[in-house]
């Protein structure tokens, strides 16, 4: 009745919709209403999707296939080593870049042939003015991620320096102007 091809892509997309762990606090039909702001992408094997440093224009969840965030060492530090995560569907990732002005902190790339749904600023901009409760939803979850971030950043910070210099940091950033 179906073909394979046209099965396995409505079971990756209902994959998607009842097992996404970030819009889980979406109900079922705001999750498929979201889904319709997205893009499907098709990626070759060890293709990038992204590069550390590229400036985030969206997020991307993984329908098919498997894909590498690849975190290189920054030059001067010469004893660091390359991490990677290894991600698939339903999992997703660049999510941040949405609410936030942020660079990307990674390389995204296919291990595999990916199919991937792309969601990006221009799409949230839309689904605001349509459907505004998805949309605050949608910055209710990235704010939650954001949050849990900088709760681990700053441990790791008080580990490393003091609980003063990550109290001075958290504070600066919050008294002082934006640097445009």
């Amino acid at each position: 009745m179906f073909g394979s091809n046209k099965f396995n892509n409505m079971k990756n997309k209902s994959d998607l919709i009842f097992k996404s762990r970030f819009l889980k606090n979406l109900t079922m039909l705001e999750r498929s209403e979201f889904f319709q702001y997205c893009h499907r992408r098709q990626y070759k094997e060890n293709e990038y999707i992204y590069y550390q440093g590229d400036p985030g224009t969206g997020m991307y969840f993984v329908e098919d296939g498997k894909v590498e965030l690849i975190v290189q060492p920054e030059p001067e530090a010469e004893d660091e080593e390359t991490h990677s995560y290894v991600i698939e569907s339903p999992e997703s990732f660049g999510a941040l870049s949405i609410g936030y002005e942020l660079r990307r902190i990674s390389n995204a790339k296919c291990l595999t042939d990916c199919t991937l749904l792309g969601f990006f600023k221009p799409d949230f901009e839309t689904l605001k003015k349509r459907h505004p409760t998805i949309a605050v939803k949608f910055m209710e979850t990235l704010a939650m991620i954001a949050m849990k971030q900088l709760e681990i950043t700053t441990k790791e910070l008080k580990k490393a320096s003091s609980t003063e210099r990550a109290f001075s940091l958290q504070f600066k950033t919050y008294m002082e102007p934006e640097q445009e």
